[in-house]
C-alpha cells in the first residue's frame, strides 16, 4: 500500500480550537479508516509545520481523506513516500 507523508498547519479556526485537537484526531482516524486509509503515525510538531501525518492508502482514498479533513482546521502538503525496498525496486529498473 502506498505511503504518504503529510505536513500540515492549523488554519485560524483550527488554532482557535486547538484544545479540541485530540478529539478531532480521533474523529479523523475513524474517518480515514472508513475511506480505507491507515494512519501509521501522527505527530504534533514545532517549527514550520504544526502536524506530521504518515498514512497508507490508495491515492484516491488519501486524497479524499485530506480534502474532507482540510475543509476548516488544517492546510496540508502531502508527498508520496518510498520505503528502502521500494526504492531498491525502482533503482533496479534503471
Amino acid at each position: 500500500m502506498p505511503t504518504f507523508i503529510t505536513l500540515a498547519n492549523w488554519t485560524d479556526q483550527g488554532i482557535r480550537n486547538v484544545k479540541d485537537s485530540p478529539q478531532r484526531h480521533e474523529a479523523f482516524k475513524a474517518m480515514a479508516a472508513e475511506l480505507g486509509v491507515e494512519i501509521k503515525s501522527f505527530y504534533y510538531t514545532v517549527g514550520q509545520y504544526d502536524l506530521v501525518l504518515i498514512s497508507e492508502g490508495t491515492d484516491e482514498a488519501v486524497m479524499a481523506m485530506l480534502l474532507r479533513a482540510g475543509l476548516s482546521n488544517t492546510r496540508s502538503q502531502t508527498m508520496r513516500g518510498f520505503s528502502l525496498q521500494e526504492m531498491k525496486k525502482i533503482l533496479g529498473k534503471m
